[in-house]
């Protein structure tokens, strides 16, 4: 075994301790290193998270306001169809009235106000009846009374044409009046066919 001087003990102790210290200091370096990886990924993974609730809240919120505006466009939609449809329908139905003023200047018109007459006094039978015409076709009612053998009265009130009776010991009236058949198609009518909405 070799004698060391103190000289050369002191060297090796000088290496041994770098070398320890340069141990020490890597290791130290290691787990900082480990240490500052795992904060890192703790820290994008809490912004991965962050990021993607924000997005789904930004999305939901998104939809949300495009429904609420898909509603609110289709309700305005909705509205001017409406609206269309009740412009037409009008139109429709002062086309209608004209040519219900045209029928009644027509012989077919005579036929009707007859044949409504003699529907009447059938269902009156042995009761009494009065039955009324319009206004606007007193030229008419005594041409009517005598072709159907019944008294024909004419009406206080215009009903655009056709006859209303009064079934006095039945308490009926019936009502064969073009202003009623006129506000019942009226009220029934609906367009059918084209585009469908709800």
């Amino acid at each position: 075994m070799k004698i060391l001087t103190t000289e050369e003990k002191l060297k090796h102790f000088e290496e041994s301790s770098l070398e320890n210290a340069r141990e020490q200091a890597t290791q130290i370096i290691s787990e900082h290193k480990t240490a500052l990886e795992k904060i890192k990924t703790e820290h994008v993974t809490a912004k991965k998270r962050q990021a993607a609730l924000q997005i789904k809240t930004e999305t939901e919120s998104l939809k949300r306001a495009n429904n609420m505006a898909l509603s609110k466009e289709q309700l305005q939609i909705k509205r001017e169809i409406t609206k269309k449809h009740n412009e037409l329908k009008e139109k429709l139905f002062v086309e209608v009235k004209a040519m219900l003023e045209d029928y009644m200047s027509s012989p077919a018109y005579d036929k009707l106000l007859v044949n409504q007459i003699h529907e009447i006094k059938e269902l009156a039978g042995d009761g009494s009846v009065i039955i009324y015409i319009d206004p606007a076709d007193s030229s008419k009612q005594l041409s009517l009374g005598a072709s159907t053998n019944e008294q024909v009265s004419l009406s206080e009130y215009s009903f655009m044409g056709g006859t209303r009776a009064v079934l006095a010991d039945r308490h009926i009236l019936i009502d064969n009046s073009f202003a009623t058949k006129l506000e019942e198609a009226k009220a029934e009518f609906t367009f059918d066919g084209g585009m469908t909405h709800d």
